[in-house]
């Protein structure tokens, strides 16, 4: 089965008024679901190009940074679900208007961010707005579209998809260069009141009628666990990893976890149905998701800062590098979506996941003084192997559930990819500042400070200081191959898992209750 036709079962499964008359204005409503989904696409890849030129303008540290990427992903991975039940229950129009109004008004506050802290914050609120957009562009399509007219749109909306994953880096940095980091930012505000204007003026209205309490509790324990086990990793180095600080958020989030768990059990309509993980295949599917962003979408702000501060690329020469991985994400699915359609879902997504695996370890081969072209090899396979990936991940988890939890399980899938992201964001930034101290200690550079410094900023952290550059030349490029070794392990662990579990015999599914999606 195709991502196309995953994505049009997806959009069935939701319930909707069907309309057998066109909508006068259903053409707007694809405009401004493409128009807000490139959009919000283009700002998660926009954002690693432009990290560099953040770090030299607000002086942030290497944990700054991090949360520039992670404030965003955790909002994000932790209301999915919970926007998805709020625009069943009160309206998926105005849940996307509402997404945004907000995400408008964040990323007005991202470019006039007077500090980290500040431009933290407004990430934050964008991945709030975010989680609205992701949560109903898929139902607003669905809504105004039957048929083969359907199919269209979805393939409309796919491309789009596609291609703001493949312009991201490149748009990056040439607003980077050509304007400045703000600007990455402030070119959403015309896009979202364009959008909102389509929304309030255009798009039909529609809900679930069934839908009539929302999980306020399964909310607040997700949202709080993923946010104390980000933060615990990312005030490890800091703080110090056995300190009550570290120690209380770890074990804080790992509580809420579990607590969210029961929550989800004794909940009559559950945000998230935890009986899902009992089938071995969902549990694979997830574990692959999970482990494909954590290994390799949370390696892109690095490999943004070896490009720039270690290698001396421009932000748009940055972008320019990045386009092997990219261009490849965009055209493999393409030209492969008839030949992937027949093989089994197991072996296609074990496969592509040690295919990232060996891109990551062919990235090995990075050394003091070489030049980025030894990158390029594993740029490729690596772009391969996500754009063999992605549309796999799409739809796998929805071919192992009943359809009337197909909803609940595309929720799951977005949330466990970008929940990847942001724990993996904080614990390779971790990895990578914890062995640079080390480096740097060994030449003779002791301190906090100065591996913060180098790992956040490069080269540029010695500040004209020859023997320093050296030391810390050495040391980042250690770091960043151990962290290129986590990554290639993170992403082979799912795709063992996903040989070991989607490869087990599924029984069909049987019809389950409604849940919220």
């Amino acid at each position: 089965m195709s991502f196309w036709e995953l994505a049009r079962n997806r959009i069935t499964a939701v319930t909707i008024p069907r309309v057998e008359a066109a909508a006068p204005g259903r053409r707007w409503t694809l405009v401004a679901v493409c128009a807000t989904t490139f959009m919000l696409l283009v700002d998660i890849t926009i954002v690693n190009v432009a990290l560099p030129s953040i770090q030299r303008r607000l002086h942030a540290g290497l944990t700054g940074l991090q949360w520039v990427v992670d404030a965003y992903a955790i909002t994000l991975a932790a209301l999915i679900l919970t926007a998805g039940a709020l625009a069943d229950r009160y309206g998926r129009r105005l849940v996307f208007a509402a997404g945004v109004a907000l995400f408008s008004v964040a990323s007005l506050l991202c470019g006039v961010a007077w500090n980290i802290a500040a431009l933290d914050a407004a990430r934050a609120l964008q991945g709030i707005g975010g989680a609205a957009l992701f949560a109903t562009a898929l139902a607003l399509i669905g809504a105004e579209y039957q048929g083969a007219e359907r199919v269209n749109a979805i393939v409309i909306w796919g491309s789009t998809i596609g291609l703001a994953v493949a312009a991201g880096p490149l748009l990056g940095g040439v607003i980077t260069d050509a304007l400045s980091w703000r600007w990455i930012f402030f070119v959403n505000v015309p896009v979202s009141a364009f959008a909102f204007g389509l929304a309030v003026s255009k798009l039909r209205e529609s809900r679930d009628p069934d839908a009539r309490r929302t999980d306020v509790a399964g909310l607040v324990t997700f949202s709080a666990a993923l946010f104390l086990i980000v933060f615990a990793l990312l005030r490890g180095n800091a703080a110090g990893w056995e300190s009550a600080q570290v120690l209380g958020s770890l074990l804080g989030g790992i509580a809420l976890l579990v607590a969210f768990v029961v929550v989800e059990i004794r909940q009559e309509r559950p945000m998230l149905d935890v009986s899902l993980f009992r089938r071995p295949a969902f549990l694979g599917v997830q574990l692959a998701t999970f482990c494909l962003g954590a290994g390799m979408f949370a390696l892109f702000p690095f490999l943004s800062i070896y490009l720039q501060d270690i290698d001396g690329t421009s932000p748009l020469g940055a972008g320019l590098r990045f386009l092997p991985i990219t261009v490849f994400v965009f055209f493999v699915p393409l030209a492969t979506r008839t030949l992937l359609s027949r093989m089994p879902v197991w072996l296609l997504l074990s496969g592509s996941l040690a295919t990232v695996s060996l891109g990551l370890i062919l990235m090995e081969l990075v050394s003091v003084g070489s030049s980025w072209t030894v990158l390029l090899a594993g740029f490729i396979v690596s772009g391969i192997g996500i754009g063999l990936a992605n549309p796999t991940i799409a739809g796998a988890a929805l071919r192992v559930v009943d359809p009337a939890r197909t909803g609940m399980a595309s929720g799951i899938s977005n949330t466990c990819r970008v929940g990847g992201l942001a724990m993996g964001v904080a614990g390779l930034g971790a990895t990578l500042q914890q062995r640079v101290g080390h480096q740097l200690a060994a030449a003779g550079y002791h301190g906090k400070a100065i591996s913060a410094a180098v790992s956040s900023s490069g080269l540029r952290a010695a500040a004209g200081r020859p023997a320093l550059a050296r030391a810390a030349n050495v040391a980042f490029v250690s770091g960043f191959r151990l962290v290129l070794l986590i990554s290639c392990v993170t992403v082979l662990i799912g795709s063992v898992a996903a040989a070991v579990l989607v490869r087990r015999p599924v029984k069909a599914p049987e019809p389950a209750p409604r849940t919220q999606p």
